[in-house]
């Protein structure tokens, strides 16, 4: 009996069993916006969902562990249609992971960028890669709601969109914006410090007071949210340049941190530690 294929086998089934018990308690919950449009909350980025008349419209769509509760939930909140579009809001596993799982009969939409990212990455199903694509805006009339998608400079990535439902005042901003929370800018797939500050400045133009803002993570928020996270890179960042102008390493700044009233912007992804870092090496001053 060969012992060391036992172990390896018995480690694999371990791995599986532990991915699969990470998201054996996770429901998908719905908070009704209006309109037939509900926020979708689960595990991962938050999703949206349109019910337009016969048509069903859902934008990201978190992980693929989570695929059978997510269809589960888009056939109770549209009475029993299926999803005919997906929106995927960037390239992120945790926005695109039920791509495949749903894809049946669905055009997926997505940035170009997206697109290109996806079909460089090996282990990402084929069936779940966008199947329309587009660079600088795209429109949809559904139902007599204006859908817009406009693609925005390089920020949390190179492909990000913003989605709009006009006539209903809701935007949902995908990973431009960390509700409460220090924000992940992956500089690794094009995304860029200086970008996702000026999206954030131009977006908060866009917004008025009554728009309904959909975070990529944290609760449903506002224009208000949006410029409180604005206010906190800009001070964020003035902090950091500051230490870098003193002459500190970034190991430094790190230990000096950025004071009490940042603490809690400080989340087990982007830490203060993280973000310091981030900021440290920011391409914009």
């Amino acid at each position: 009996m060969n012992y060391s294929i036992l172990a390896a086998c018995g480690l694999i089934l371990t791995v599986f069993s532990a991915q699969a018990d990470r998201f054996a308690d996770v429901q998908i919950q719905e908070t009704a916006l209006g309109s037939n449009i509900y926020m979708l909350s689960g595990a991962g980025g938050n999703m949206a969902t349109f019910v337009a008349g016969d048509e069903v419209l859902l934008i990201d769509s978190q992980y693929a562990e989570l695929a059978e509760k997510i269809r589960s939930k888009v056939l109770q909140l549209s009475a029993g249609k299926p999803l005919s579009r997906l929106i995927n809001t960037h390239v992120h596993g945790d926005h695109v992971g039920s791509n495949a799982a749903l894809s049946a009969g669905v055009d997926i939409i997505a940035h170009q960028n997206v697109l290109i990212r996806l079909q460089q990455d090996g282990a990402f199903p084929t069936a779940g890669l966008p199947t329309t694509t587009f660079i600088e805006q795209l429109r949809l009339r559904m139902n007599g709601m204006t859908v817009r998608l406009d693609a925005m400079p390089a920020s949390h990535t190179d492909g990000d969109i913003v989605v709009w439902f006009e006539e209903a005042n809701i935007v949902h901003m995908g990973d431009l914006l960390f509700e409460g929370r220090f924000p992940f800018i992956d500089t690794s797939k094009g995304g860029s410090v200086k970008g996702y500050i000026n999206n954030t400045r131009q977006l908060i133009n866009m917004l008025n007071d009554t728009t309904k803002v959909i975070p990529g993570h944290g609760n449903l928020t506002d224009k208000a949210g949006v410029q409180r996270s604005l206010a906190m890179m800009e001070a964020t960042l003035a902090i950091v340049n500051e230490f870098k102008a003193q002459g500190m390493t970034e190991q430094q700044a790190v230990d000096k941190g950025l004071g009490e009233q940042w603490k809690k912007w400080h989340w087990n992804f982007i830490t203060e530690e993280r973000w310091i870092k981030t900021l440290y090496h920011a391409d914009v001053n």
